[in-house]
C-alpha cells in the first residue's frame, strides 16, 4: 500500500508539473506569399514608378487565371495600338477600291456600318476567328501547361538579348497598350460627338 501511494503521488506531481512546461514550438514558416506583381513585369506607371493596380484583387482571388489575364491584356493592348494607327491613318489615306474611297466613306467612324453592308467586315471577322482557332487557342493551352509565357508568340527577332533590357521592352509594350486602349475609346467617342476626323475637334 505504501508503495502504491508513493507511485500515485509521484504521478500526480509529474502531471501537475507538465502543466507548467512550455508548449512545443512548431516551425514557423518564413515564406512570404508571392504577389502576382512579383511574377509579371508591368507593375509601373507612365513615370516608371511602382504602380500595383488591382483594386478588386482579381489576380489574387482567381490566381489560376493570372496567365490568362495577362494574355488578354496584351491581346487587347496590341489590338488597340493597331486600331489607333488605323483610325488616324484612314483619315488621310485609303487602300485601293471604290468601297474604301473617301466618296464612299467620308469619315473613318462611318467605316464600320458601311463595310458591314458591303461585306468586308464579315471577312475580317472570319479571318480573326480562324486566327483564334488555329493560333490563339493552342497558344493559350500551351500557356496553361507552362510551355509558354503569356503573349509570347516567338516573334522576338528584334528583341534585346539581355533579360533586363527585354523586360524593359515588355514594360513599354504594356504601357503603350494600356494607353492605346484608353485612346481608341476616346477617339471613337470624340469622332461620334464631333463628326470630324483627326484631330477629332
Amino acid at each position: 500500500p505504501i508503495k502504491m501511494k508513493t507511485i500515485a503521488i509521484l504521478a500526480a506531481l509529474a502531471g501537475s508539473a507538465s502543466a507548467f512546461a512550455p508548449a512545443p514550438v512548431g516551425k514557423v514558416s518564413t515564406a512570404i506569399k508571392e504577389s502576382v506583381f512579383d511574377n509579371y513585369v508591368g507593375a509601373v506607371d507612365f513615370r516608371g514608378a511602382e504602380f500595383k493596380f488591382d483594386p478588386l484583387g482579381l489576380s489574387e482571388t482567381y490566381s489560376p487565371f493570372q496567365g490568362w489575364f495577362r494574355e488578354c491584356e496584351l491581346r487587347h493592348g496590341r489590338t488597340a495600338m493597331i486600331a489607333v494607327m488605323g483610325f488616324i491613318a484612314t483619315d488621310f489615306m485609303r487602300i485601293p477600291g471604290d468601297m474604301y474611297s473617301f466618296e464612299a466613306i467620308p469619315s473613318t467612324i462611318d467605316a464600320h456600318d458601311a463595310l458591314l453592308k458591303s461585306g468586308p467586315m464579315y471577312q475580317l471577322a472570319l479571318w480573326i476567328g480562324l486566327f483564334d482557332i488555329l493560333v490563339t487557342a493552342p497558344a493559350c493551352q500551351a500557356m496553361g501547361e507552362g510551355e509558354r509565357e503569356a503573349g509570347d508568340y516567338g516573334w522576338t527577332w528584334f528583341a534585346p538579348t539581355g533579360k533586363e533590357a527585354f523586360d524593359k521592352k515588355r514594360e513599354s509594350e504594356l504601357m503603350n497598350g494600356r494607353l492605346a486602349m484608353c485612346a481608341v475609346g476616346g477617339i471613337a467617342t470624340q469622332s461620334m460627338l464631333s463628326g470630324h476626323g483627326f484631330p477629332y475637334v
